[in-house]
């Protein structure tokens, strides 16, 4: 990438350079702060995954307030994809693999840290914070598997742990750096005050696989695709979602997403709505067989402002417009 480009090109400082990993928030930028104000040089690696919630860009703000360059780096679709089907350590409450995940981007900083000049890597971890990722033995599994064993500092937890090679060659300094644990976020705020954050927002969820209805139609997704792109996962945040066989349905759910339905529609998608009515766009791909094509239509009727038991709907293909007539199915969910 570009940016990891223009980084190498620094790459000739002879000072220790420290890798944040930079989430866009509190914990990352609490580290970030703890690191920089020893004196290290610090660049902030902002991971782009699949499933990300936010729709600000917070890292960038982040890095700006505490005056640190900014990395952006987008994770291989397929080799993301397949730590979500296969995940060695499973999944959280959800399909969330937070400990494949934390170790994929681990691994991921890892590979940079040559090219960005780095010395170690810093995360925002609070020992304890998060059932599944942020207790001892996933911390140390993580950075093992990602080929890190010492080179990854936790500043906001650090006196808890074992300490790391840039603690024993005196790059920081141990005793500067904190030992917060457990799930409360008030020495977090405190902090916040202390470093002259209070103008940021942060987000309080970052990861979509975390959510139970994302996860659903997730899985429902992967059910029926080998292989996913990148506008499948982005189609998944868009309207209700219904299968028939192999087709999938997509329902929209307001105008705006009706119009994010269209504009994605590929050549080979139908879609449907009710004429002269307040109507969802629904999106049928896949097979276009009859049962699909009455499902969609049926969909596209129940969720109209229509109000007659029987509803015309018009489906959009490969040629002339056709009008379906329907009755309306009963209240049902995704």
């Amino acid at each position: 990438m570009a940016e990891v480009a223009k980084m190498s090109a620094l790459n000739q400082s002879k000072r220790h350079r420290a890798i944040v990993l930079l989430s866009g928030g509190l914990d990352s930028a609490l580290a970030a702060h703890l690191i920089k104000r020893q004196g290290i040089e610090v660049v902030g690696l902002h991971l782009i995954l699949p499933f990300g919630t936010e729709r600000e860009d917070y890292p960038a703000q982040i890095a700006n307030q505490i005056g640190v360059p900014l990395v952006r780096y987008e994770v291989d679709i397929d080799e993301y994809m397949n730590i979500v089907r296969f995940p060695r350590h499973g999944y959280g409450a959800n399909m969330n693999p937070c400990i494949d995940c934390h170790t994929y981007m681990l691994q991921l900083a890892g590979e940079l840290l040559p090219q960005l000049g780095g010395s170690f890597v810093v995360t925002g971890d609070v020992l304890g914070e998060r059932p599944m990722s942020q207790h001892r033995r996933a911390l140390q599994e993580e950075e093992k598997a990602a080929g890190l064993t010492g080179l990854v500092v936790r500043p906001l937890s650090a006196q808890l742990l074992p300490p790391t090679i840039p603690e024993q060659q005196g790059w920081i300094t141990r005793k500067t750096l904190l030992n917060i644990s457990g799930r409360s976020r008030r020495q977090q705020l405190k902090l916040v005050q202390e470093f002259g954050l209070e103008d940021l927002r942060f987000p309080i969820s970052g990861c979509l696989l975390t959510y139970r209805e994302f996860a659903i139609k997730l899985k429902r997704l992967l059910e029926h695709h080998s292989k996913v792109t990148k506008r499948d996962l982005f189609l998944l945040r868009i309207g209700r979602h219904f299968y028939q066989g192999d087709s999938m349905i997509m329902v929209g759910r307001n105008e705006k997403e009706n119009h994010i339905l269209l504009d994605l529609k590929t050549y080979d998608d139908y879609y449907f709505e009710v004429p002269d009515c307040g109507s969802p766009i629904t999106l049928l791909e896949g097979p276009k067989d009859e049962e699909a094509i009455m499902l969609a239509a049926k969909l596209t009727a129940r969720y109209s402002d229509a109000t007659a038991q029987s509803v015309i709907v018009r489906c959009h293909g490969k040629g002339t417009p056709k009008e379906i007539v329907v009755s309306t199915l009963p209240d049902t969910t995704e």
